[in-house]
């Protein structure tokens, strides 16, 4: 009896703990080699263009270079199916789970994973890596060009799923954002300006270095002097809109007006 061949892994996440626990959770199974990690999209580009794994565990949400960009950086000859990893977006990552080779929704235990090494298996012996890695590159390529429709977010041990046309507005917090919608607010561990990316411009548009607004949700703009506005929402909050992001905040609302 054939003995299994060894699976080599690549494990790309920015957050250390992430890395730590899936090495951890793959050195556990039998026939399975980490043979690198990175901690951004950069360095998963850069690694892939000099060395070869099997398979990439991939994060989706990551600062600079996310897991989307990593794939459309990367010549198709380089590379190798792709798992993703990821604590949002499951409903989006569903729509496309049967064509990619799988994807885990942190927070995932070991039999989850086994089920995963499994299919890469599978689909290994089958020697279809290439035309699956194409159509995934495709599906990725087209999926990337559409608005963000819903993000995940946590509530105490609960998991939510808001649509984005319910938030009001967006505020930058250190290195992550928190979305306000109503009375409630959500702290996401995406940034700023990686949440604006994804947004649709005919509905979020950014008004401070550290603020982006629902244009559905503004009720009026009064100057408040050196070419700065304030902003009122329709449930009271007033915002700054700082003169760099004037023009672009008018040049949206003007046709609505």
């Amino acid at each position: 009896m054939n003995r299994p061949t060894t699976l080599t892994v690549l494990i790309v996440d920015d957050e250390p703990a992430a890395r730590r626990l899936l090495g951890s959770m793959l050195a556990a199974e039998p026939n399975v080699e980490v043979v690198g990690e990175c901690r951004d999209g950069g360095e998963a580009v850069s690694w892939l263009e000099a060395n070869k794994a099997d398979v990439v565990f991939l994060d989706v949400r990551m600062p600079r270079l996310d897991g989307f960009q990593v794939i459309a950086q990367t010549k198709p000859e380089a590379l190798p199916p792709i798992v993703f990893v990821t604590a949002y977006d499951e409903f989006a990552l569903r729509a496309f789970g049967v064509q990619a080779w799988d994807y885990l929704l942190k927070p995932f235990d070991s039999d989850r994973l086994r089920q995963t090494l499994q299919r890469v298996r599978v689909r290994l012996a089958e020697g279809s890596s290439s035309d699956l890695s194409e159509r995934l590159s495709q599906l990725l390529e087209g999926f990337a060009d559409r608005p963000l429709r819903r993000v995940t977010v946590r509530k105490g041990k609960a998991r939510l799923s808001l649509k984005v046309e319910d938030l009001d507005w967006i505020e930058a917090e250190s290195n992550y954002a928190r979305l306000h919608t109503g009375e409630d607010s959500y702290l996401t561990r995406t940034s700023l300006a990686a949440l604006e990316a994804k947004l649709d411009p005919r509905l979020f548009v950014r008004i401070h270095r550290s603020t982006i607004v629902n244009i559905d949700r503004v009720e009026r703009l009064e100057p408040i002097g050196h070419g700065d506005l304030e902003l009122e929402l329709t449930n009271g909050r007033r915002l700054q809109v700082s003169r760099r992001y004037r023009e672009r905040l008018e040049s949206v609302l003007e046709p609505l007006s």
